[in-house]
């Protein structure tokens, strides 16, 4: 019994050995293959850039919403349905502000 414990043991220890090889192997590999990418360009441009393009989603978002808004409105001043009207109200006052978000925080100053 203890020889099989013994061989057991021995076998372990070899696989932990390769395994170990295998990390260091791995690890040194990755390091000497690892080049530092450098930006080209300005990054805080690239930065405005990326804002304009969402803020610019973002307004197309709200302009569809203030859309929907008039059509609501319109639909429940035909209709003389006072809930509908406040939701009209309620949608195109929110299209507005999410149109103009950029201009409303820029005027606030936090973009």
């Amino acid at each position: 019994m203890k020889k099989h414990t013994a061989k057991k043991l021995k076998s372990n220890r070899k696989h932990s050995r390769r395994m170990m090889a295998a990390w260091t192997v791995l690890v040194l590999a990755i390091g000497a293959f690892s080049v530092p990418a450098y930006a080209a360009g300005d990054p805080l441009g690239i930065v405005n850039n990326l804002s304009d393009f969402i803020f610019s989603i973002i307004k197309a978002l709200g302009i569809i919403i203030l859309g929907w808004g008039i059509v609501q409105v319109g639909m429940s001043i035909q209709s003389h349905d006072a809930s509908q009207r406040t939701q009209g109200f309620l949608c195109l006052f929110g299209g507005l502000m999410i149109a103009f978000s950029k201009e409303i925080l820029t005027a606030i100053g936090a973009v």
